[in-house]
């Protein structure tokens, strides 16, 4: 009903599209179990409320449940820890049963792994690599640090690579323009100064959004970008003006203007009045011929 996924997330993934990040024991704690999102390798036995989802599971959790009512001692269950949510390295059954009696906390042994984002309980997997992305290009362009104020964010994943490449191109064009080397921190700079923020400016100028509201500004900022060279083959030949105009024109999400498009679409693939015209009596003269 809510369109988002009720799968645990994956560790092994989310650890593979994590940036290098310091990994601490943190010992003995109490965590409350709504936190605990994924597992590191039962993650297709529960779903994300721990229900057991395997009939291979009723007879190890039934056990770890009979354990809790006779009040038996469980060890505590291992834990990854990442931004303030947790993924169960060992004691699935035991996390699941807990949640089942509605306990909040269980004891857990924690390692932590730092990163410079948060996974909340509502995270989805395309959400843990969307923000790795981010995270790792504000790793390799330092932007957060010489840009702090900046809104950069990509709704799909796997599209910060093309930021990348702007910015070697703009720094290949701004060594031949200054006749030297470029460093990458000048073109870091110099690209979001003087490439990457006037675009945003005009987007928010002509209130673009509006027309995407499940977008953001670098989307359409990469959108308009790849949009000059699909409109004329040569991006040169085209202005941002015109590639955002083209969009809109031709993409817009807003209600009135998908009707209208819609209304023009249908109108250009019906035959002109001369042309129906033309049939008709074509098919006036088949019938007398016959």
């Amino acid at each position: 009903m809510t369109r988002r996924s009720n799968e645990l997330l994956p560790f092994d993934v989310v650890r593979r599209h994590l940036p290098t990040a310091a990994q601490q024991y943190r010992g003995a704690q109490e965590v409350r179990i709504d936190q605990i999102v994924g597992s590191e390798g039962r993650y297709r036995d529960f779903d994300r409320a721990f229900l057991p989802l395997q009939r291979t599971t009723k007879d190890r959790w039934m056990s770890i449940g009979r354990a809790h009512y006779e009040d038996v001692y469980l060890p505590p269950v291992e834990l990854y820890k990442i931004g303030n949510s947790y993924f169960v390295k060992d004691g699935n059954h035991r996390v699941s049963v807990a949640r089942e009696r509605n306990q909040v906390f269980i004891d857990a042994i924690v390692t932590e792994i730092t990163v410079p984002f948060e996974i909340s309980a509502e995270s989805e997997i395309e959400d843990v690599i969307r923000e790795a992305d981010r995270a790792d290009f504000f790793l390799k362009t330092k932007l957060h640090e010489l840009r702090p104020d900046n809104e950069i964010r990509l709704t799909p994943p796997g599209r910060y690579d093309k930021l990348i490449e702007h910015i070697n191109v703009h720094r290949w064009y701004l060594g031949i323009e200054n006749e030297r080397e470029i460093t990458w921190e000048e073109a870091v700079q110099s690209w979001y100064d003087r490439v990457y923020r006037p675009l945003v400016g005009y987007i928010m100028e002509e209130h673009v959004l509006a027309d995407f509201p499940r977008r953001t500004a670098t989307d359409l900022y990469l959108w308009i970008i790849e949009h000059r060279t699909t409109l004329r083959g040569d991006p040169d030949n085209t202005s941002n003006e015109e590639a955002t105009a083209d969009i809109v024109a031709t993409k817009s999400e807003r209600p009135l203007r998908k009707a209208l498009r819609s209304v023009r679409q249908a109108i250009s693939v019906e035959p002109a009045a001369s042309d129906r015209d033309e049939d008709d009596e074509t098919t006036e003269e088949k019938d007398d011929d016959s």
